[in-house]
C-alpha cells in the first residue's frame, strides 16, 4: 500500500468513526418534536462522499455512472440520468417532448398538456414556461389523484401529452390513465418524485408513462442533497433527454473525455462547415443539469437502503390508519385510501377535516404540540398568485371541487422511515385531540 493509499484508508477509518458518535441518530424521547421528513443515513453515506472528495472530480463521474446504471437496474428500464433536482427532472423530461425528432408528436406552444392543479407547481411550471397550455381536471377523494372520468372531456384537437403526479406516493389510475394515452396517441409523464418504490398492477410506477421522474431532496424517499433523475424505455427519449440535460449538445461524451464515437471531426453537421467539432454541435436548446460526483456517492449509498425504507414507509402508513380508524373520528377526518390495484411507497398521510371541523385551526394545535405538518402543496394551483395574477394560459375542466376542499380542509404528516413507534402513535394521539377538541 504506498502513501496515498495509506492516507485514504486512515481518513475513511477516521470518517466511519466520526459518523458512528456524531452522526448517530438520536432516540427519540416524549415533547421531542415529530417533523414531517428527515434524512436517514449512516457512515455508508459520509465515507462515500468523503471517498468522492478525496478524488476530486467536481461534476459528474464514476458515482453518477455507478448510480444511473443501478437506478435504471432498480426501475428495469434502459437509460436513467441524474439531474440536479426533481424539479429539473421534470423540465428535462418535457423539454424532451418538444424535440423536432418527434416528428408531429412534439409539443409545440399553444398544444395542451393535461394536468391537475392539486399538486406541486413543478409538474406544470416546464409545460407553462415553454408556452404549452395546462388543461386541469378534479381529483378523486380519498386518493388524492386524477378523476380519470374526467379525462375524454379534458382532450381536445391540441393535446399532445399527459402530466400527472402520484399523489404523497399514492398512485394515480395508470390502467385508465394509459389506455387514454394509447388511444390518442398521447405522451404520458409520471412525475414519481413523491412515489419512489410505489407499484401499480405490479409495476413500479415511473415505468408505466413514456417517462419517469424522480426527486432526491432530503425529505423524498431517499436523498442526495439536491438531485433528481429521469428515466425512461424508449431509447429516442433517452437521447434526447441526455442533450437537454447537458447544454442541449450533440456530442455523447461525457465530461472530461474527447471523441467517443471517432467522429469528431469527421462529419456534416447542418450548415456548419465540414468537420465541425462534434464536442460543440447542438441539437437542442438545452441546460446544464449535471449534479456533482459527490452528491451521486451519496445517493449510492441511499439506494441500498431503498428497499427497507418504502418497506417502513407502508408499515408507517399502516400504523397511522389503524390508530386513527376510530368511531370518533368516523365523520369529523377523512383518512388516505390506496389506489385500486397499487401499492404505495406513502410519502405522507393526508387527511381532510369533515363537515365543521376547522382546519386551520386543528393545524395550529397539531403544529402547537409538536408534530409538524404540510398542505398538499399548492392546494388549488389556479388561485396561486403565479397563475391568478398572470397573463399565462390555462384551462379548466368542470369545476375543480374536490380540489378546492383539500385546499381547504387538507393537510398532512410524515411517515418517514426515521419515525419509530412512538412517534406515529404520539402523532395520532395528537390528531385525535385537536380534531375532536375542535
Amino acid at each position: 500500500m504506498d502513501r496515498k493509499q495509506q492516507l485514504h484508508a486512515q481518513i475513511l477509518e477516521l470518517v466511519g468513526e466520526y459518523a458512528d458518535e456524531f452522526h448517530a441518530p438520536k432516540p427519540y424521547s416524549a415533547g421531542d418534536r415529530i417533523p414531517y421528513a428527515a434524512r436517514v443515513y449512516d457512515k455508508a453515506e459520509m465515507l462515500n462522499l468523503v471517498d468522492s472528495a478525496l478524488e476530486f472530480w467536481l461534476t459528474a463521474g464514476r458515482y453518477c455512472d455507478e448510480f444511473e446504471r443501478k437506478f435504471a437496474d432498480y426501475f428495469g428500464v434502459a437509460r436513467a440520468l441524474l439531474v440536479n433536482s426533481g424539479s429539473s427532472a421534470n423540465l428535462v423530461a418535457f423539454m424532451a417532448l418538444t424535440s423536432p425528432t418527434l416528428g408531429e408528436r412534439r409539443v409545440k406552444r399553444g398544444d395542451e398538456v393535461i394536468t391537475v392543479a392539486a399538486g406541486f407547481p413543478t409538474t406544470v411550471a416546464p409545460i407553462i414556461q415553454y408556452g404549452a397550455v395546462p388543461v386541469f381536471v378534479d381529483v378523486t377523494i380519498p386518493q388524492y389523484n386524477i378523476d380519470a372520468e374526467q379525462l375524454e372531456a379534458a382532450l381536445s384537437e391540441k393535446t399532445k401529452a399527459v402530466m400527472l403526479a402520484h399523489t404523497l406516493g399514492n398512485p394515480f389510475d395508470l390502467r385508465a390513465v394509459r389506455a387514454f394515452c394509447d388511444k390518442h396517441n398521447l405522451w404520458l409523464v409520471e412525475d414519481n418524485c413523491d412515489a419512489l418504490g410505489s407499484k401499480y398492477g405490479g409495476k413500479l410506477t415511473g415505468t408505466i408513462g413514456d417517462i419517469g421522474t424522480s426527486s432526491f431532496y432530503p425529505p423524498h424517499h431517499m436523498t442526495m442533497g439536491e438531485g433528481g433523475a429521469v428515466y425512461t424505455d424508449n431509447p429516442q427519449l433517452a437521447a434526447i433527454m441526455l442533450s437537454i440535460r447537458d447544454w442541449g449538445r450533440d456530442c455523447t461524451c461525457p465530461s472530461g473525455v474527447d471523441n467517443l464515437c471517432g467522429n469528431r471531426f469527421s462529419k456534416q453537421h447542418g450548415n456548419l462547415p465540414f468537420g465541425y467539432d462534434h464536442k460543440y454541435v447542438y441539437s437542442h436548446f438545452g441546460y446544464n443539469l449535471k449534479v456533482t460526483d459527490m452528491q451521486a456517492a451519496v445517493g449510492v449509498a441511499q439506494l441500498d437502503k431503498l428497499p427497507s425504507f418504502v418497506a417502513r414507509r407502508r408499515e408507517n402508513y399502516a400504523r397511522l390508519y389503524a390508530a386513527l380508524s376510530c368511531p370518533e373520528l368516523a365523520d369529523k377526518l377523512i383518512l388516505p385510501e390506496p389506489t385500486r390495484d397499487s401499492e404505495p411507497s406513502w410519502f405522507g398521510f393526508l387527511m381532510i377535516c369533515g363537515q365543521g371541523i376547522d382546519r386551520s385551526k386543528v393545524v395550529r394545535e397539531v403544529e402547537k404540540s409538536g408534530v409538524q405538518t404540510r398542505m398538499l402543496f399548492a392546494g388549488n394551483l389556479t388561485r396561486q398568485p403565479c397563475l391568478a395574477n398572470s397573463d399565462y394560459e390555462y384551462r379548466v375542466v368542470g369545476e375543480l371541487t374536490h380540489t378546492d376542499k383539500i385546499m381547504n380542509s387538507g393537510f398532512w404528516v410524515g411517515v418517514y422511515p426515521g419515525m419509530t413507534d412512538e412517534m406515529l402513535d404520539e402523532i395520532a394521539r395528537v390528531i385525535k385531540g385537536a380534531v375532536l377538541g375542535g
